[in-house]
């Protein structure tokens, strides 16, 4: 619990600090989670992208209609089903969510101690196991 206890207030102010961030250079923290879940895994369904994110789709699609809308990403087929298009970034959206991300890693790296690689493999090993455990939880 103690994780926890560090962990949901140290979510919520990084979370504010990416909505102050986001509305300095027009991405709310949505649609920012939106592009870096499609950088890091490429094309992707709403659904698809609900199930990663663990929130509902009907919030997701909104995220993805206001992207879409800003040039950000765009719509395909799916050749695996035809109901269910594929959201992709554009190159607008590529070089948004690549710039967003440059600046969050150089505030990052201003964390202070004598943090090493092992302590951050322990912290991420740690919290992989934490969100494993609650992973049939529904959004």
């Amino acid at each position: 619990m103690e994780v926890f206890d560090l962990v949901g207030p140290l979510y919520r102010r990084v979370q504010r600090k990416i909505e102050l961030d986001g509305a300095e250079h027009g991405l709310s923290v949505g649609v920012r989670a939106v592009l870096d879940l499609l950088r890091a895994h490429g094309p992707l369904t709403v659904p698809q992208m609900a199930r990663a994110q663990s929130i509902s789709r009907q919030f997701v699609q909104r995220m993805v209609n206001d992207a879409a809308a800003a040039g950000l990403v765009e719509t395909v087929a799916n050749p695996a089903h035809a109901r269910s298009s594929l959201i992709r970034l554009t190159e607008p959206g590529r070089a948004a969510i690549e710039a967003v991300v440059a600046r969050e890693h150089a505030l990052l790296r201003g964390v202070r101690g004598d943090l090493t690689g092992a302590d951050v493999d322990t912290c991420v090993h740690v919290l992989s196991r934490m969100l494993d455990l609650f992973d049939g939880v529904e959004p």
